[in-house]
C-alpha cells in the first residue's frame, strides 16, 4: 500500500465535486477552514457547476477536475465537496497506474466510497472522512476535522474509540482496513474495484455504514458478502452509523438485524463493534482506507488502532 506524502503548511488542497452538486456556502466554508489552517486552496473549475441534472457538472467536467488535480504537482491533497451519486461514472476513465503514479490523499465518504475503491485497487491509501459541509459548519475545534488534518499532515498512528453496545462481540482482530458505504461497495461487486472480493486477499478489518437503506436491503447485501466467501478473510467488523431507516416487521433496528445475521450465518469468534463514529452523522471520524489496524472490543468499549506502517 502506497501512502501519499504528508501535506505541509503552504501546500495546495484541491476541492472538487465528483458526484452530486453542492451548495456554494459549503465549498466557501471548507476553503476558509483550510486557509485558516495555513493551506492554499484550489476550487476546481467545475466544483460549483454548471450542474447537469443532479450532478455537479457533466462527466467530462468532473473527470477533467479530478485528473487535473492529480496531474498538478502543486496540489498535494484532494477534498471531495460531497457525495450523493455519480462517482461510479469516473472509474472506467481513470487507469489504476495513473492513480498510483500521481498518488495523493483523497478525502470523502458516502458515494466517494467508489473512489476509495478505485484508490485501493491502485494500491494507494485514502481517507474516508468529512467533506466540505462538515468543515464549513462544525467549527475549527471539531475533533473529526482536527483528526483529518493531523492524518493529512502525517500523523503516524491514532486511535478511535466507541462506547460499549449490548450487541458488541468481544475479541481482537488485525488486518487491512477496508470499507465504507455498504450500498456503494455492494454495487461494485464482481468488478475490478470490488473491495469485498476478499477470498484470496489479505486479512481485513471491515467497516460499514449507510443512509436511507431498508433493513432488509442491508441484510441482503450482507448475505451476498457472506455467500461470496468474503467473511473468511474478515478479522473484525465495525458497524458504523445506519441512519434514516425504519424498523420493520422482522427487526426493530439495524443493529438487531446485523446481530441476528451473524448468528444465522454461524459467524462466531469475530470481534464486532457496533455504534462506531463513522457515517452520515456529525461525529464522523476519519479512517485511513488501506491502513494496518487492530480492532479491540471489550466489555467497556471498542477501540480501533490505526497503524499507517
Amino acid at each position: 500500500m502506497l501512502y501519499p506524502k504528508p501535506i505541509r503548511k503552504g501546500d495546495c488542497v484541491a476541492i472538487l465535486s465528483p458526484a452530486t452538486e453542492v451548495r456554494k456556502e459549503f465549498v466557501d466554508g471548507a476553503e476558509s477552514f483550510l486557509r485558516r489552517r495555513g493551506y492554499e486552496v484550489a476550487v476546481m473549475p467545475s466544483a460549483l457547476g454548471p450542474a447537469e441534472g443532479s450532478f455537479a457538472s457533466s462527466l467530462k467536467n468532473r473527470l477533467n477536475d479530478i485528473e487535473s488535480a492529480l496531474r498538478d504537482d502543486s496540489v498535494k491533497a484532494i477534498l471531495c465537496a460531497r457525495g450523493g451519486y455519480g462517482c461510479v461514472h469516473l472509474l472506467q476513465h481513470m487507469p489504476l497506474q495513473f492513480i498510483r503514479e500521481h498518488a495523493k490523499w483523497i478525502v470523502g465518504f458516502s458515494d466517494v466510497s467508489a473512489l476509495h475503491a478505485l484508490w485501493q485497487s491502485a494500491g494507494v491509501a485514502s481517507v474516508h472522512g468529512p467533506m466540505a459541509k462538515h468543515l464549513a459548519t462544525e467549527g475549527d475545534d471539531d475533533p473529526c476535522s482536527e483528526l483529518l488534518m493531523q492524518i493529512l499532515e502525517g500523523r503516524p498512528e491514532y486511535e478511535v474509540a466507541a462506547a460499549s453496545s449490548p450487541y458488541n462481540r468481544r475479541g481482537k482482530g488485525k488486518g487491512v482496513l477496508r470499507g465504507g458505504n455498504l450500498a456503494v461497495l455492494n454495487g461494485l461487486a464482481s468488478t475490478p474495484y470490488d473491495l469485498m472480493d476478499l477470498k484470496d486477499g489479505e486479512d481485513v478489518v471491515l467497516f460499514i455504514e449507510d443512509i436511507s437503506e431498508a433493513i432488509y436491503a442491508v441484510e441482503r447485501m450482507l448475505f451476498r458478502l457472506f455467500l461470496s466467501g468474503a467473511f473468511g478473510r474478515v478479522k473484525g467488523l465495525i458497524v458504523g452509523q445506519f441512519t434514516e431507516y425504519r424498523p420493520d416487521r422482522n427487526h426493530g433496528s439495524m443493529e438487531e438485524m446485523i446481530d441476528s445475521f451473524l448468528s444465522r450465518c454461524g459467524i462466531e469468534g469475530l470481534p464486532v463493534a457496533f455504534g462506531f463514529p463513522v457515517g452520515h452523522v456529525s461525529d464522523n471520524r476519519p479512517l485511513i482506507e488501506g491502513a494496518r489496524v487492530e480492532l479491540s472490543v471489550s466489555e467497556d468499549s471498542s477501540v480501533l488502532k490505526v497503524m499507517t506502517i
